[in-house]
């Protein structure tokens, strides 16, 4: 069964302002075309002279004026007058900007329940939005395609667009995602492994398709719209029905070779630990995560764990008892907190992040994310009692998920764009 929503209500905490796309150079960065780089520069900035691209490239005003001139052309940049006025000549600087309607992108995010998509246009602007409630029910890739076409559709329909305006297609999920070649080696929310849904995606709607696991999604939101645009190394973990991890190092998302890294919640605290749901035991996840809270919380409440629970009924409650002071209750949440802490100076120590954002939409439980985490973050560090890194918490919407899967769609859009010119 399928229930659209109004993606409306579904509130997101990372705007577009400023600019979108990351601030700082990578090393990467230095490869491309000169022309993508002037493009992504100005798209970063929002809007830019041609002496700001001049200085900011180390390139001639003339080569800026010459590139400047050719995106023009290609209808890429548009002229837009500034007040404020070049000192060395007494008029009006002319600042360029992306023609926000030069192309279109579509991001998802497919979650356990609800699917959402994001509509960006080519300034990284969100033009439109739309969510729809699903069976939790694992899937074949087919049923799955049907839901994403359903959700674009509706979409498209709230934008007044047409699928010809679209250039390309991100598609985020939680799971082990070869990026490279489009395959889910293993996702909770399909029902078998090592599927190619890239290009089953591609095949069906004929447009350029990028799969992400949903946490590097949720970190492209970061690097591209957030607190990690001007951050050269940070880590977002993500605490949901799941827990995951995304990692930028030195600008640059890291996915590790063959989609299995960073995968935070199925590294291992407990030899023959807890049940994970990826078949294993003593995974992170089976501790900390929404349905473990829930397995350690029916039992403390003596509800039955049947398939007509409501999960997020029992995390409420439990949530209510552990504030009116229920010790059981209590203990679930500080003994996540202490798991929680233990995964987190792991990252501490394996990356040395200046930034971690704990993401996830019940981050209010703050039980589980108190100071006294962080205390024990700094005890299993060895950081001589200091928090070696910033810590902050955005209890990010299912928007966010998929505005960052529009960043990656917006990526790959680009490069293909300006590698085909280049091939030319």
């Amino acid at each position: 069964m399928v229930k659209f929503m109004d993606g409306e209500a579904d509130s997101t905490t990372i705007l577009v302002s400023d600019g979108c796309g990351p601030l700082l150079v990578d090393t990467l960065g230095q490869l491309k075309p000169l022309r993508q780089r002037v493009f992504e520069y100005v798209r970063a900035q929002s809007s830019a002279a041609r002496s700001d691209i001049s200085r900011a490239l180390e390139i001639s005003p003339g080569s800026a004026t010459t590139l400047t001139a050719d995106l023009i052309r290609a209808g890429l940049l548009r002229e837009m007058a500034e007040t404020e006025r070049d000192q060395t000549r007494g008029r009006p600087r002319v600042a360029l900007e992306i023609v926000p309607d030069a192309g279109f992108v579509i991001g998802i995010k497919l979650g356990d329940g609800v699917h959402t998509a994001v509509l960006a246009d080519f300034s990284g602007a969100m033009v439109s939005n739309a969510s729809m409630t699903v069976s939790r029910a694992v899937r074949p890739v087919t049923q799955m395609l049907d839901d994403v076409e359903a959700l674009m559709t509706l979409l498209l329909e709230k934008a007044g667009r047409g699928m010809e305006h679209v250039r390309g297609i991100g598609i985020g999920m939680a799971g082990l995602i070869d990026h490279t070649h489009g395959l889910v080696r293993w996702s909770p929310l399909l029902e078998a492994r090592d599927q190619p849904f890239g290009a089953a995606a591609e095949t069906r709607f004929a447009r350029p398709v990028v799969l992400e696991n949903d946490a590097n999604m949720l970190t492209l939101a970061e690097l591209w719209f957030g607190s990690g645009r001007a951050k050269s190394d940070f880590a977002v973990v993500t605490i949901e029905n799941g827990v995951g991890m995304g990692l930028v190092l030195n600008n640059e998302l890291y996915r590790g070779s063959f989609g299995m890294g960073l995968e935070l919640g199925h590294t291992k605290v407990q030899m023959e630990g807890a049940l994970c749901r990826c078949g294993q035991r003593g995974c992170l996840e089976a501790y900390i995560s929404d349905y473990a809270l829930v397995r350690e919380g029916a039992t403390a409440l003596n509800l039955s764990l049947d398939q007509n629970v409501n999960a997020r009924a029992v995390l409420e409650t439990l949530f209510k008892e552990a504030s009116a002071g229920n010790p059981a209750a209590e203990k679930i949440f500080k003994r996540a907190g202490r798991f929680l802490a233990l995964g987190l100076s792991n990252v501490v120590h394996l990356f040395d992040p200046a930034l971690i954002i704990l993401s996830g939409k019940r981050m209010t439980y703050d039980f589980m994310y108190a100071g006294e985490v962080l205390t024990d973050v700094q005890q299993l560090t060895l950081s001589r009692g200091q928090m070696p890194c910033q810590v902050e918490i955005h209890p990010h919407a299912d928007l966010d998920w998929a505005r960052g899967a529009t960043a990656r769609a917006l990526a790959q859009v680009t490069d293909m764009m300006f590698t085909a010119e280049a091939a030319g």
